[in-house]
């Protein structure tokens, strides 16, 4: 079950920063398109514990709240590299930080895949190198180190919201609170608009709903997994961006980035068997 639930996460992640980078391409408004999302988000998670509720553990509110700063930081950095730069690129070396600095993290605190899952955590790792530059140098070019800044926050993000023990749903609310507020406030410091460009609402809703349904997903898959495991394949959120990107920007995807993709279920296959 976890395996399954962190590549569903995987999925909408890679859905979600599909339309945040197009929106903030189409806007130039990278802040307003973060704060909004997560508020959307918010939003949709605040029903939601209204409806279910769930147990808070006073001491995961500093967790959860620094673990959103990390997030958002993260998604400013990556919505930025992808509204500036080449979505196949920037999505998926993102995403190789992503993944090593949570598995670096969980084998620093004891945590021991079996052999067979250990197989496929260095498979899927291979896979998302390989989608993201073919296995060749990646030239350095426009969104190049906010891809590596994104995958920085979000592997800390992983790691913060990974020590929490509350019900899910109040993690995420205390994660996303902090976000907004950090975020919101940078904006209004360095004096960036906060109000959304023009034909881009649709487009920021569903990148909130399908981040925050993301974040749930891989918060759910962590509570039943291992963290070393989860993350990396919630990592593989470049697959769906990449693919969306061929569709409907017209993205070259190479043979090499196809083998990527392949690997990347070979991957998840051992991982899941494991």
């Amino acid at each position: 079950m976890s395996p399954f639930l962190a590549l569903l996460s995987a999925l909408s992640y890679g859905a979600a920063d599909f339309l945040g980078g197009i929106a903030t391409r189409k806007s130039e408004r990278v802040f307003s398109v973060v704060v909004i999302s997560q508020m959307v988000g918010l939003s949709l998670i605040l029903v939601s514990l209204a409806v279910t509720g769930g147990d808070l553990v006073q001491g995961d509110v500093g967790w959860a709240a620094a673990g959103g700063v990390a997030g958002a930081t993260g998604l400013l950095l990556l919505y930025r590299g992808l509204s500036i730069g080449t979505m196949s690129v920037v999505a998926p070396l993102s995403a190789i930080l992503t993944a090593v600095v949570p598995v670096g993290w969980g084998i620093v605190t004891g945590e021991r895949p079996s052999l067979l899952a250990a197989v496929g955590i260095l498979i899927a790792l291979i896979a998302i190198v390989l989608v993201s530059g073919g296995g060749r140098p990646i030239n350095r070019g426009p969104g190049l180190l906010e891809g590596i800044g994104a995958g920085i926050g979000f592997g800390v993000f992983f790691i913060l919201i990974s020590n929490t023990e509350s019900a899910e749903l109040w993690t995420l609310t205390f994660a996303r609170l902090s976000s907004i507020s950090v975020i919101a406030a940078v904006a209004l410091i360095v004096g960036a608009p906060l109000r959304p460009g023009k034909g881009v609402g649709r487009l920021i809703i569903g990148a909130g709903v399908l981040d925050m349904i993301a974040n749930l997903l891989f918060l759910l898959a962590e509570r039943r997994g291992l963290l070393t495991l989860v993350s990396v394949i919630s990592a593989l959120y470049p697959a769906s961006t990449v693919v969306l990107a061929r569709i409907v920007l017209h993205e070259r995807l190479t043979r090499v980035r196809l083998i990527g993709l392949g690997l990347a279920a070979v991957g998840v296959g051992l991982i899941s068997a494991g």
